[in-house]
């Protein structure tokens, strides 16, 4: 059996959701860059629901001045 394709999805926060992992904020104003089997479940473990929305290609980059942080 093959293993499943990874996929990469995008996430961002909520005005009032700020997050600290590993010495990096995560806020609303940095995009999240997840490639995994299913991205969304890495999400959830990682920083509960406490998120903005998820994305299936990079949002437009304007309104996350800080940019895109991938998660490892």
């Amino acid at each position: 059996m093959e293993p499943k394709a990874k996929r990469t999805h995008y996430f961002s926060f909520g005005q009032t959701h700020a997050h600290s992992v590993a010495g990096f904020t995560y806020d609303k104003d940095v995009i999240v860059e997840i490639e995994a089997e299913n991205p969304r479940d890495v999400m959830f473990e990682t920083f509960g629901d406490k998120w903005g929305f998820e994305y299936i290609s990079k949002p437009n980059m304007s309104f996350f001045p800080r940019g895109i942080k991938k998660l490892k």
